[in-house]
């Protein structure tokens, strides 16, 4: 079992300082109770998962109204069906409050490291759920599948598909949020992307140019699982690059990765007003020319107005994570902060926010091939931070380890991630208390 680690913040600049960067000295408030709250060192704590055993990867987390937690997961073993399963934890009593209890399960179902499925609670008490399914025989011929439980998980519905285009092209990379009783959902979605050399969704290894673009489209659905509303966000969007959502003051606003004519793959906001989304905005002006998708795509989150949007980029040459804030709920970011430089970075981003810091995680993988996972407890403006702690090695290298994935409750992170033994995943999950 990989060793936890919690590194004092002194020794953690001294760490980050040899890596390239200077970590800021942590501040120190007038309020003694708000300085141990916000500057003490954190523990680490083992947080069992109910997903026991070898073949659980992909997992999602999302944070309900009441602050209930969902940990959703995909098992895979060789000779048997996916399954698609999910459990949700009480913070409060810290129990989980279900055994791992099936969404969907087929052989159909399109399994990725990247593209992966998401569980989402509203508040009416209901629970959403998508996954991705083989529409055709080609690689990458599938379709988004969407399902929601009025019960809390015990039974599901009959999936819908969110698009009504039809063709046997890729539709995924989705984000979903509450809504007005219902969710609003979007995904990249390749309809246009018919007939051409488009080489799918691994990206990374060849050239997108002689290829059209995807795009990024957005649906509403009510509880009922009827169409709202459906929009063409952008016409140019990178192909396999996550999205991510988060729902301020002023409406749900949507981060992800650009594709300009010059393979510009910069990441972009936008926020649903009114009937429709505003016009796509860069987060900040990275000019990041790159041919390929790099699979490595944004995240956000918000508390009213307030927002911090974090993303991998290598517009120079060297990998770096950075975050920027916007307390306009999107329509503007300060110059972001590079949170981490250098070859070893691997981006693969987490961001969560309160009202008294923010949040970001990200991963690392050395020459040797050995990973780590880091996370930043700066203030809300990004300007101070409070810490830098190594909170886990995972095992397994390159994308095997996927996409760490994190929520904050009550000044606590709960954080979940995949390792990978002798060849077999597994999750594995911390808790960041103070």
């Amino acid at each position: 079992m990989p060793a936890l680690r919690a590194l004092p913040v002194v020794l953690a600049a001294s760490l980050l300082a040899a890596c390239g960067g200077d970590a800021p000295e942590p501040s120190r408030s007038s309020d003694a109770a708000a300085t141990v709250a916000v500057d003490a060192p954190s523990r680490i704590v083992e947080w069992a998962l109910p997903a026991t055993g070898a073949g659980s990867a992909s997992p999602d987390l999302a944070i309900g109204a009441d602050g209930v937690l969902a940990l959703s997961w995909v098992n895979s073993r060789e000779g048997r069906r996916h399954v698609f399963q999910f459990s949700r934890f009480d913070p409060v009593g810290q129990v989980w409050r279900n055994a791992p209890t099936t969404i969907a399960i087929g052989n159909r179902m399109f399994v990725n490291w990247a593209d992966t499925p998401h569980i989402l609670p509203t508040p009416d008490g209901a629970l959403w759920a998508q996954w991705l399914q083989k529409s055709g025989d080609a690689p990458y011929a599938y379709d988004v599948a969407l399902v929601r439980s009025a019960d809390g998980g015990a039974n599901w519905g009959a999936p819908v598909v969110p698009h009504d285009d039809g063709t046997r092209t890729e539709h995924g990379f989705v984000s979903m949020w509450p809504q007005d009783g219902g969710i609003g959902i979007a995904w990249l979605d390749g309809r246009n992307t018919v007939g051409t050399s488009h080489g799918g969704h691994e990206g990374g290894h060849g050239s997108e140019t002689d290829s059209r673009p995807m795009t990024l489209r957005a649906a509403q659905f009510d509880a009922n699982l009827r169409r709202v509303r459906e929009h063409e966000i952008d016409a140019s969007v990178c192909d396999c690059c996550q999205t991510a959502a988060a729902v301020t003051a002023r409406g749900p606003l949507l981060v992800y990765r650009g594709r300009s004519d010059g393979e510009v793959r910069d990441i972009m906001a936008t926020r649903f007003e009114g009937d429709g989304w505003t016009e796509p905005t860069r987060v900040h002006a990275d000019d990041w020319v790159m041919p390929a998708c790099p699979v490595n795509g944004p995240d956000v989150a918000a508390v009213q107005n307030d927002v911090v949007v974090a993303w991998y980029s290598a517009q120079s040459g060297e990998p770096q994570v950075q975050i920027a804030r916007s307390d306009d709920a999107g329509d503007s970011f300060a110059a972001p902060v590079v949170l981490d430089s250098g070859a070893e970075v691997q981006g693969r981003v987490a961001v969560a926010l309160d009202d008294r810091q923010a949040w970001a995680l990200w991963l690392r993988e050395n020459a040797a091939g050995v990973q780590s996972l880091w996370l930043s407890r700066r203030s809300p403006d990004l300007a101070t931070e409070y810490e830098r702690i190594e909170v886990a090695s995972p095992q397994g290298r390159g994308r095997g380890t996927g996409f760490p994935q994190m929520q904050v409750r009550d000044g606590q992170a709960y954080i979940v991630w995949t390792e990978v033994s002798e060849g077999a995943p597994s999750l594995r999950g911390v808790q960041v208390a103070r």
